[in-house]
């Protein structure tokens, strides 16, 4: 068997170098080789792409505009403010929770403690 570079081994067993000549041959074309892709396609999607994304960004910018109006106007017709009704919410809140636990402290059943059967309490 005649010696071969390393280059030409590259060549023949990986395919990696496609078309390049080893000793006036070119290698061979194998089933698992990458499809040639023509840029002009991928450029004209790569543009309607950006476009795409372009009108989208205009919509979502002219929807959200006209949200915050909406809602801004609603919250001046309301009669009382958001931030009041949360205050007085929170108010109230505190005070259900403050009478709860005096409830709980004061309540005749509040006396009462567990206890141990006469078996247990002795140690039995």
């Amino acid at each position: 068997m005649a010696q071969q570079s390393h280059e030409d081994v590259l060549v023949r067993h990986t395919g990696i170098w496609r078309g390049v000549r080893s000793r006036g041959e070119t290698a061979p074309k194998r089933a698992m080789d990458w499809p040639e892709v023509r840029s002009g396609p991928l450029v004209a999607g790569g543009i309607l792409v950006g476009l795409g994304t372009v009108a989208v960004l205009a919509g979502l910018a002219v929807a959200g505009q006209h949200l915050v109006a909406t809602t801004r106007a609603w919250v001046r017709e309301l009669e009382t403010p958001p931030d009041q009704v949360a205050r007085l919410k929170w108010e109230q809140a505190k005070a259900a929770a403050a009478a709860g636990a005096e409830a709980w402290r004061v309540h005749p059943n509040a006396e009462v403690r567990l206890a141990r059967s006469g078996s247990a309490a002795t140690g039995r």
